[in-house]
């Protein structure tokens, strides 16, 4: 298949919400367990050290109805914690074995509370990462709690982790990050060669797939997305904001490049390039994945960072992108994103960087006042650099 018929087949993967590649694993592996890790970042590698498919749950896209949820969580919470709720109450995460829920805000700690209530034959856990990084017991507390996941995973599945194990599965996230910045790299160099929206697609699959298959993905793929023949266009560079968590819809990132955009940067499935620098695949596997968390992750509005300024990271992202302009593109409702947008936009007026914002839900279906927002902001930014 051509490259464009590769995106083509794999969008029709990511719509479904069945998750047909869960079913397709499941009759592969018999009695294999399945795990759903809630965004913003979860560690994959526990589960694929066991034997485990770690799968990306990250809402509905918007491709369903919200029937059931709203009996069960508020009305006015998020879109992706209503679909996601509405997923499981609808049975289509029946054979997911176990949950991962985050400490991104206090919708995704509930939903963990209210997703053991309504579903308690799954394994469902809260992962309590560490809030103060600047403490010493930060990394031995984080290295704690993936132990106690890890047992619970062994419990489920019956069978111990070896060290060598999780080694060989922090090699394997390893060499797939390294292929998930690649793509960045060419979008940040030739935004023209690698559309936001087919990077995605791209990035996505690595949430419905074990780590090796989507890794053999990328590494087929990425040859031809550096031989494409795609024209150059005078497209204003943004930096796109606020998408850590609930995923925009497919169609905004479309309209947001049709506009005139090149998105050089984002915080979009964040997890794929969680950490700076490869995690050390040596000595106490656990320990590495808990000092590259506290010590070498990328800034995000879900984590504190002690002493080093949130800020300052989105500027450097600006400077590293060459961006003209930055999109604050954030969900309704969320309140991790909405509060750091206070802060980042008195950072960019203090440096003369124009700025839109916009939220979205999962549900929409019309975006021509998006639309016009941004082709507003692309001739003011073109007028004024």
């Amino acid at each position: 298949m051509t490259f464009e018929e590769q995106i083509q087949h794999f969008r029709g993967i990511v719509d479904d919400v069945s998750f047909p590649t869960v079913k397709e694993w499941k009759s592969k592996h018999p009695g294999g367990k399945v795990v759903g890790m809630f965004p913003v970042y979860t560690p994959y590698e526990l589960p694929h050290a066991l034997g485990m498919l770690p799968v990306g749950l990250l809402g509905a896209g918007g491709k369903i109805e919200i029937d059931h949820a709203d009996s069960r969580i508020q009305s006015f919470v998020c879109s992706i914690a209503r679909s996601t709720l509405e997923l499981g109450l609808t049975d289509r995460v029946k054979d997911f074995d176990a949950v991962y829920f985050t400490s991104i805000c206090d919708v995704a700690r509930n939903l963990s509370g209210i997703w053991k209530a309504n579903f308690p034959h799954q394994l469902v856990e809260y992962i309590h990462f560490p809030q103060n990084m600047e403490s010493p017991s930060a990394v031995h507390h984080y290295r704690g709690e993936m132990q106690r996941l890890l047992g619970n995973l062994e419990q489920l599945g019956g069978k111990k982790a070896t060290a060598d194990a999780l080694v060989r599965s922090i090699e394997a996230f390893n060499h797939n990050r390294s292929l998930c910045w690649r793509l960045y790299e060419i979008r940040q160099l030739t935004p023209w060669k690698l559309s936001t929206y087919e990077a995605y697609i791209l990035l996505r699959m690595g949430t419905l797939l074990p780590v090796e298959e989507h890794t053999h993905i990328l590494e087929g793929i990425i040859p031809l997305v550096d031989s494409r023949e795609t024209k150059q266009r005078d497209h204003t560079r943004v930096i796109l904001e606020g998408s850590f968590c609930e995923q925009p819809p497919m169609e905004l990132l479309q309209v947001i490049e049709e506009a005139g955009c090149y998105i050089v940067n984002d915080d979009l499935l964040l997890h794929s390039r969680w950490f700076t620098d490869p995690v050390p695949a040596n000595g106490d596997p656990l320990l590495s994945l808990a000092e590259s968390y506290i010590r070498g992750s990328v800034s995000s509005s879900v984590r504190h960072y002690g002493l080093r300024s949130r800020k300052q990271a989105l500027m450097n992202k600006v400077r590293s992108g060459q961006a003209d302009g930055v999109i604050f593109c954030a969900p309704k409702f969320c309140e991790p994103a909405l509060l750091d947008y206070v802060l980042f936009k008195d950072e960019l007026e203090k440096n003369g960087i124009p700025y839109l914002a916009f939220e979205y839900e999962e549900k929409m279906g019309v975006f021509e006042s998006i639309r016009t927002q941004i082709e507003a902001f692309v001739e003011s930014v073109m007028f004024f650099t």
